[in-house]
């Protein structure tokens, strides 16, 4: 009697289709090959609304599902298996059908300056007054201009390569840039980091550094196979972190900010200690909330529910009259460019 065998399920990864969301997808393949050598692992990438707008405001454009959607509607309809993300770009909430089933260790979360190629600066404090300082984030700039009032910060969108490449320009406005470290890592680019900026002086983005994995609710092989290769401090530390910007209703255009660090015990494998620092600034920098908890954690459940409790803490404590203003002052501005794009159209 013959004997029929069944071809191993092929998975495809996919994700944007950036030179850095090409390595990071590539990272986590082979990290699934080398756990999984005799499954096949294919990519894929595509380009997002994000990739296509590249000049308005992000505050503008929907927020962070403008990486993500295109890619969740061809998950969802089977012709992929496996998102890759920067997690600090994912949604605090996910479309039904989705969820995170992996998070790869995480690379240096903190923020970097890069000051152009013909610069000797070494430090913020180093640049001349008036200096132009790009980036695109609410968060950096609040946070900055606390500190830094006589730079000028401006908006600076794309990629990192275009990024880069607008900072290096003959005709630039900029003296430099402000960018995450770790994107600049993993394109090799580390040697044009300037100087790293952590804590006290920038708390980075919620889950930067983190790779996630989305996969389909009902894919349990996928997801099996995401858990695999899973660093649960990561995971613990980011899903704490996660849930204090939900409870924030942060996104793009918010700027809260945290520094979190989970120790895990000795001897024990799935127990830690999780330190979170969480922080909310003003758009203009006059105003600063932050706190920190710390706490021993068993499961992530328990991670998230110390992000839970950070979130209350900075709403109690200032946090919600400056959310509230900065979702007034982006109404504002979303219907402010509204008319003009109303007054080109006519």
């Amino acid at each position: 009697m013959a004997t029929t065998t069944t071809k191993p399920r092929k998975f495809t990864l996919a994700s944007r289709a950036s030179q850095l969301a090409q390595i990071q997808t590539n990272i986590v393949r082979d990290a699934l090959a080398a756990q999984h050598p005799d499954i096949e692992f294919d990519t894929s990438f595509m380009t997002t609304g994000g990739d296509h707008n590249q000049s308005q405001a992000l505050y503008l454009l929907g927020g962070k599902a403008l990486w993500t959607k295109e890619l969740e509607v061809a998950m969802l309809e089977g012709a992929v298996d496996m998102l890759v993300h920067s997690f600090k770009d994912v949604p605090t909430t996910l479309p039904e059908g989705c969820e995170i089933a992996g998070v790869l260790e995480r690379e240096d979360p903190v923020d970097c300056l890069v000051v152009r190629k013909d610069a000797s600066w070494k430090t913020l404090e180093e640049l001349p007054d008036g200096s132009v300082v790009g980036t695109s984030s609410v968060r950096r700039v609040a946070q900055l201009k606390r500190n830094f009032p006589k730079l000028i910060f401006k908006d600076v969108r794309g990629n990192l390569n275009t990024r880069m490449a607008k900072l290096d320009a003959p005709d630039s406005p900029y003296a430099a840039i402000i960018l995450a470290k770790a994107g600049m890592v993993r394109l090799g680019w580390g040697d044009r980091v300037t100087c790293d900026l952590g804590p006290p002086t920038l708390l980075h983005a919620v889950s930067q550094g983190a790779l996630a994995i989305e996969v389909r609710s009902n894919d349990d092989e996928a997801r099996a196979l995401c858990r695999s290769i899973t660093h649960w401090p990561t995971e613990w530390a980011c899903r704490a972190e996660r849930a204090c910007l939900r409870v924030l209703e942060g996104g793009c255009s918010v700027p809260v900010g945290v520094h979190t660090t989970l120790v895990q015990a000795e001897g024990e494998p799935h127990k830690g200690r999780l330190e979170i620092v969480g922080a909310v600034t003003s758009l203009g920098g006059e105003r600063h909330v932050e706190h920190k908890i710390e706490a021993e954690v068993h499961t992530v459940e328990e991670a998230e529910a110390i992000g839970v409790k950070m979130a209350q803490v900075l709403k109690a404590t200032g946090a919600k009259e400056i959310l509230d203003e900065i979702n007034v002052d982006r109404e504002k501005k979303i219907e402010q460019a509204k008319a003009n794009n109303e007054k080109v159209d006519a």
